[in-house]
């Protein structure tokens, strides 16, 4: 995986490891590997462009307060935006 512009010569590497997936009933699940291993019997999980994000339930703020961390400094978490236009209200 990498992380940036894809078209940049000078791209980062990230190591990626793998999962197996099976069947469990009629629910698709995932082998974690050991070092991927959550604490408790629950995660959170949400769509995250064409994956799947998992955080720890006890502390999903903290992990991802810490995955902010790895952006770039220059990289803008709000965006610069115009002010509003005054518009005319609509006739009802």
């Amino acid at each position: 995986m990498y992380r940036g512009d894809p078209n940049d010569k000078e791209r980062i590497s990230i190591p990626m490891e793998t999962a197996k997936i099976f069947q469990s009933g009629r629910s698709q699940a995932v082998r974690l590997p050991k070092e991927f291993r959550f604490q408790g019997k629950e995660v959170l999980i949400s769509h995250f462009a064409d994956g799947v994000l998992l955080l720890p339930i006890d502390k999903s703020w903290a992990t991802l307060e810490a995955a902010l961390e790895e952006f770039e400094p220059e990289f803008k978490l709000e965006r610069e935006q115009p002010e509003a236009e005054k518009r005319e209200a609509i006739a009802s």
